[in-house]
């Protein structure tokens, strides 16, 4: 009887998870209003087109390479 409780409740259990994901979000992101929505729609998209300059900064990919394209002694001759 027990077992077939615990079945019943991750039955359970998982159909809610599965609606809950499905659902979405309860609070939208973006505004009702056309115009609001446009404007917030605009930065978040000019946000978006910097991450590759940001992701180069991180890295340090955005500074001049210091390696030579040849190989060097580096002791006195």
């Amino acid at each position: 009887m027990k077992a077939r409780r615990f079945q019943a409740a991750a039955a359970l259990a998982l159909l809610l998870g599965a609606a809950a994901i499905q659902t979405g979000c309860v609070v939208p992101i973006y505004a009702t209003e056309r115009d609001e929505r446009a404007r917030q729609l605009l930065y978040v998209s000019e946000n978006l087109r910097h991450i590759t300059r940001i992701w180069e900064r991180i890295w340090f990919l955005d500074l001049p390479d210091t390696a030579t394209p040849y190989r060097t002694h580096g002791g006195i001759i």
